[in-house]
């Protein structure tokens, strides 16, 4: 569990830290379905990809201690599972996104509670590594 916690926090932090660069290079073509959505959406969408690709910088910095922080990956989990709510929200008042952005919204209701179930996973393999074997 605690090796299939690192590798899913570090896959995590490197996936949004590839998507958040994209944005800020990419700005609207990085957004499907976006076309040429004006230079005030581009300016949000480079600005808040910068800010994903720091959320992603934590996730790695959470995947690099020993032990991964339980609390941390809650923290970091429960900002992931906001975003598919804003998404839902999005929906409720706006109708359906592009299907990648659907796609995107699973993804984001499905990992948080993986992440809530895995958070301690690596603090108590750490803990049980500690503990002395009664002989």
């Amino acid at each position: 569990m605690a090796r299939t916690l690192k590798w899913l926090v570090l896959a995590m932090g490197a996936a949004c830290v590839a998507i958040g660069l994209a944005h800020v290079a990419l700005g609207n073509a990085a957004i499907p379905g976006a076309g040429s959505a004006g230079a005030t959406v581009d300016s949000l969408g480079r600005f808040l990809g910068a800010t994903f690709a720091g959320y992603g910088l934590a996730w790695i910095w959470a995947a690099r201690q020993s032990p991964i922080p339980a609390s941390a990956v809650r923290w970091l989990a429960a900002v992931f599972l906001l975003g598919a709510a804003g998404r839902l929200l999005s929906l409720a008042v706006h109708g359906w996104p592009n299907g990648f952005q659907v796609a995107l919204t699973l993804v984001e209701l499905v990992m948080p509670p993986l992440y809530f179930w895995l958070a301690d996973a690596d603090e108590k393999a750490h803990r049980a590594a500690r503990t002395p074997v009664p002989t």
